[in-house]
């Protein structure tokens, strides 16, 4: 019996936390449409997000590239397929690679400070302080937040799907020796705006995801700085789980109407 009390006590703290998370996204959302407009919060945390994230994106994009060409030059040149390289490559990323590695690098960088920055102004009661002076936390600190990452995640997606595809030209044609004529012509055969526009779509539900996970983690922090470390390990584990878990249902839904 102690055994059932424990399980069903877990479960329904988890059904509690399920519910609470959606009760915070929907007070964030309703915030964001109401005045007054937080313009300059909102550019500051596009920066934050974007900008700031620019450099690790870059890196991990050229080199993922870089390590795809390779890998798919070993398997395409047992049927004399290695032209096909640069297709295969630029439709892994716009589908699946950029999106996912673009979202996991910035919940690294940015779901952490996320939920270290509010868990921080929460136990230094910060965000009570906001609340006495008649200012909405949700507005003031979630809602620009989880808008710039919405906004920029794809942004960052897009590079990624650029400097990757430059990493990959490079190996493929200055190293691999593939004829470049035939690596852009496989590109162009491969790839569509269906692809490009679902994996900016993907980005946009990752972001989304991260920011409003983090942001949750830093609002209910509890415990001191111990809590805030807590938040900030929670806030990430949990935003990539859930980007690899929706990644799946969101190409189970997107990958019949790229087809043909």
């Amino acid at each position: 019996m102690n055994i059932l009390s424990a399980l069903g006590a877990t479960i329904i703290a988890q059904f509690e936390a399920l519910g609470g998370y959606l009760l915070f996204v929907g007070k964030s959302a309703t915030a964001g449409f109401l005045p007054p407009y937080r313009v300059r919060l909102l550019l500051k945390q596009m920066h934050f997000v974007g900008v700031e994230s620019l450099t690790i994106v870059v890196i991990t994009s050229i080199f993922t590239g870089m390590v795809f060409a390779i890998q798919a030059e070993i398997g395409f040149s047992q049927f004399g397929a290695n032209g096909l390289i640069g297709g295969i490559v630029a439709l892994s990323l716009t589908r699946e690679l950029s999106p996912v590695l673009t979202a996991l690098m910035v919940n690294g960088r940015v779901g952490s400070a996320m939920a270290a920055e509010l868990g921080t102004m929460r136990v230094t009661e910060q965000v009570d302080a906001l609340e006495s002076m008649a200012i909405d936390p949700m507005q003031y600190l979630v809602a620009p937040r989880v808008l710039a990452s919405i906004v920029m995640v794809p942004a960052l997606t897009m590079i990624f799907n650029v400097i990757g595809l430059a990493g990959c030209w490079y190996v493929a044609v200055q190293q691999l020796q593939v004829p470049e004529g035939g690596f852009w012509a496989r590109i162009w055969w491969f790839v569509d705006e269906d692809d490009v526009l679902g994996g900016c779509f993907k980005g946009a539900v990752f972001g989304f995801i991260l920011s409003s996970i983090g942001c949750y983690q830093g609002f209910h922090t509890r415990g001191g700085a111990e809590g805030v470390g807590r938040a900030t390990t929670r806030a990430v584990v949990i935003s990539g789980v859930l980007i690899l878990t929706s990644d799946y249902f969101l190409t189970r839904i997107l990958a019949p109407l790229s087809v043909g």
